[in-house]
């Protein structure tokens, strides 16, 4: 009686998980198809090199997609040297108990936390107390606390799954700590942590909640040249175009979305590419 009642119960757990997942991809294939319905005879060379207008037929993205570069790059700089020497420090010096226990639980608690929070901690500190208004300097910097959980998290992880037969070795050959850290455990874990990293910026540049916290541009007609310029990214533009009542613009955000997409299919991509090529590469070995 007890092994046909647990065996109900998991055949009922199956099946409304497969019915949960057969929802989830009926309603984002729908959600696909209509934006690809909206959007795709607007999209054209002219969207990407064309700057905002008032005129549906005149507007682009090209500020937005050149402050979503400004913006990654700078986001880049900041978050993954810090990410990864935290990571390092926590993995390879930091002693194993409670306090090392109680940095992980509070970095994976910050890594959960919404978006928008970082919004309003970037509000208060890059804007309001060290005054770099509203700038891809603020913008970064915010972009940069939302993401540096996740970096910390994935590089512990890969440093983690590093042999400690390799670390021995090295040190059985003379090698000192930061020598077998930066030259034997940081090699055989960096698949791991470049596919966090991209991973990482790819949830960044999808963001907006952040942004439109801290006061991004949602129309800006020049491109940035400074990082303390004010700047716009393509979803504050996509925010921007379905805010507008012509059904133009709505086109050209579903248009925008397109590109969006593109750009974060094709790093998620790149994450998978390098972490298949380093498989292979280290079965070779």
């Amino acid at each position: 009686m007890n092994f046909s009642w647990r065996y109900q119960k998991n055949s009922l757990f199956k099946l409304f998980t497969l019915l949960a997942a057969l929802f989830s991809l009926i309603a984002l294939t729908t959600l696909l198809v209509h934006i690809l319905h909206e959007g795709w005879q607007y999209l054209s060379p002219q969207l990407l090199k064309n700057f905002p207008s008032r005129f549906p037929h005149k507007a682009g993205i090209y500020p937005a997609i050149m402050g979503s570069l400004w913006l990654m790059i700078l986001t880049f700089f900041i978050a993954v040297p810090l990410g990864l020497l935290s990571a390092l420090y926590i993995e390879e010096y930091l002693p194993k108990g409670k306090w090392k226990s109680l940095i992980m639980v509070n970095i994976k608690n910050l890594s959960s936390m919404p978006s928008i929070i970082y919004g309003l901690l970037g509000l208060a500190i890059f804007i309001h107390t060290l005054g770099f208004d509203h700038s891809l300097l603020s913008g970064a910097l915010t972009l940069s606390l939302l993401i540096l959980p996740m970096i910390i998290i994935t590089a512990t992880e890969a440093i983690r799954a590093v042999p400690k037969s390799l670390r021995m070795a090295s040190f059985a050959l003379g090698a000192e700590k930061h020598q077998v850290v930066f030259l034997q455990v940081l090699p055989a874990a960096l698949p791991g942590i470049l596919t966090g990293i991209i991973l990482s910026l790819s949830r960044a540049i999808g963001e907006t909640a952040p942004l439109i916290v801290i006061g991004a541009a949602t129309y800006i007609s020049f491109t940035p040249e400074s990082i303390m310029d004010p700047f716009t990214v393509i979803p504050l533009q996509i925010y921007s175009w379905t805010s507008r009542p012509q059904a133009e613009f709505h086109h050209l955000a579903a248009s925008a979305i397109i590109v969006l997409m593109i750009l974060l299919f094709s790093l998620n991509l790149l994450a998978v590419f390098i972490r298949n090529h380093f498989q292979k590469y280290k079965s070779r070995l």
